[in-house]
């Protein structure tokens, strides 16, 4: 009798804040300082440019004056109330994306390297989400700056653009663990410190070093300065855009094409084990599930595809070498080709669309359903059949010794079946253009997932520009769709989120 006015009290103010007016300011801010960070990030290929001798220094000049101007009337004076919750989060992180993506594509249109406005998002669009496909025929006749910021747009979306700004800015002052959860891939996303800075900070601290000793690596292979940088972006954010038209096959080199692939690999790793690594806590990473699960998915992929190609090849030593680099560079979703395998036999070419569907680790730069939510879905399926035998049975699921929370459970669960819809109705909309269904099909399997080549018209060796713009546009929406784990995206599109009231 004592305690029930006080849960009552709980209750309604728990109401009220759930009934709280969205912050429009918050949002504004927010966006805007994002658009003034993204104008800073146009003076690195504007200074490359500058070394190089190129006019599209100009360009990515006049895109950072925009940006700034955008900053300076909407993103100087902070708001009183900064509070956001997640609904502010899910609004800030779509649109967000869209907004430097529609920004990022200006020095493509401006310089003309790719007149389209609606080619240049699809480019932007697909570095940012770091999925690599690509409406370019010809790459090596793009300037330097260009090339550099194709890279570029790979290495700050992989690990997340608001992540990215947060390093650079405070916009963790009130509950900005909401933007975090939005944006960072996997079921869930936890905290490595108190605060979402500090964490954006751990993030971005290990994946710059490991970005520096590929780039190291590289430079000791013989690759130039300019081509280690831009292939370490974009093995980094395991994206796979390269300065050549045959991507890394053009180095034709077996040590470049093992360091790549260790590295596609390391950053498919969920990065808290990098962290865990640091706190010397060995048995958290090494008993770690989804980690045993990622390497064992590589490893028997690798095998199976290494014995259905060696045939083609002079010896089993070099279909291990193509083989593991593909592997590598789908489940990872980085889109990098040594190999055309499109001409590959079937069982490898199936072998490689289902790790494409799989893709790397939650909390990892890398794209697809992830190995964390396989692992859920597989228990769980365990766990149904166990309760069909002992009805009265207690049947829990577990990963990495936790349990798994009913709501994350049921996340998955819808995430899937949000999936397998997106899926169908995609390929429906992108069937408008008549090609074969395999291309149709893996051109949005391959979008969805941020992987970037699929097979048939949109191979290996091949591109996008052939589709319409309406079906780049698809894609586009695709590949946004891919990189926010659906529901961000989709939440656009909710009239009840656009409501003034929650």
């Amino acid at each position: 009798a004592i305690e029930q006015p006080e849960i009552t009290r709980q209750l309604m103010q728990k109401l009220n804040d759930w009934r709280k007016e969205m912050n429009v300011k918050m949002i504004r801010y927010i966006i805007s300082k994002m658009m003034g960070a993204e104008g800073l990030l146009m003076l690195l290929p504007m200074m490359v440019g500058i070394i190089y001798g190129e006019h599209t220094s100009v360009y990515f000049l006049i895109t950072a004056a925009i940006l700034t101007a955008i900053y300076l009337l909407f993103g100087r004076k902070c708001p009183e109330n900064m509070t956001i919750y997640a609904k502010e989060g899910l609004i800030i992180v779509a649109t967000a994306w869209i907004f430097w993506s529609l920004a990022g594509a200006l020095p493509f249109v401006l310089s003309k390297s790719i007149p389209s406005y609606v080619d240049a998002f699809f480019e932007t669009v697909s570095g940012f989400t770091t999925t690599g496909s690509t409406i370019l025929t010809e790459i090596e006749g793009l300037p330097k700056g260009i090339l550099f910021w194709r890279s570029l747009t790979h290495w700050v979306g992989g690990m997340g653009v608001l992540v990215f700004v947060m390093v650079l800015t405070s916009l963790d002052e009130k509950n900005s663990m909401h933007l975090m959860r939005a944006e960072v891939p996997g079921p869930e996303a936890d905290k490595l410190v108190p605060k979402a800075r500090g964490t954006a900070r751990i993030l971005y601290g290990m994946y710059f070093a490991l970005t520096t000793i590929e780039v190291v690596f590289l430079l000791a292979g013989g690759m130039n300065l300019f081509d280690a940088v831009t292939h370490a972006f974009s093995t980094a954010g395991t994206g796979g855009f390269s300065g050549y038209n045959a991507s890394v096959a053009h180095f034709n080199s077996a040590y470049i094409d093992g360091v790549i692939t260790v590295f596609m690999i390391l950053f498919g790793i969920n990065f808290n084990l990098y962290f865990f690594l640091l706190l010397k806590e060995f048995k958290s990473v090494f008993k770690n599930e989804e980690l045993r699960a990622y390497l064992g998915i590589i490893a028997g992929a690798t095998v199976v595809i290494t014995c259905n190609i060696a045939g083609g090849y002079h010896s089993l030593l070099k279909a291990f070498r193509y083989a593991v680099f593909q592997v590598a560079s789908v489940i990872t979703t980085t889109g990098f080709v040594t190999a055309d395998f499109n001409k590959w036999p079937e069982l490898s070419k199936c072998v490689l669309l289902l790790v494409m569907v799989i893709g790397a680790s939650a909390g990892s730069t890398g794209g697809g359903i992830k190995v964390s939510r396989l692992l859920i879905l597989v228990k769980s399926i365990r766990r149904e059949l166990k309760t069909m035998i002992h009805p009265k049975a207690v049947n829990i699921v577990k990963v990495n010794g936790k349990k798994m929370k009913e709501e994350t459970m049921r996340g998955v669960y819808v995430y899937f079946i949000a999936y397998i819809l997106i899926l169908i109705v995609s390929v429906l909309l992108i069937s408008i253009n008549n090609f074969d269904f395999t291309t149709s099909f893996t051109g949005v399997l391959t979008t969805l997932n941020n992987v970037g080549p699929g097979l048939n018209l949109v191979g290996p060796v091949e591109n996008f520009a052939k589709f319409s713009d309406f079906s780049k546009i698809v894609f586009c929406v695709d590949m946004l769709i891919g990189r926010l784990e659906i529901f961000p995206f989709l939440m656009l599109f909710s009239p009840s989120l656009w409501s003034r009231k929650f």
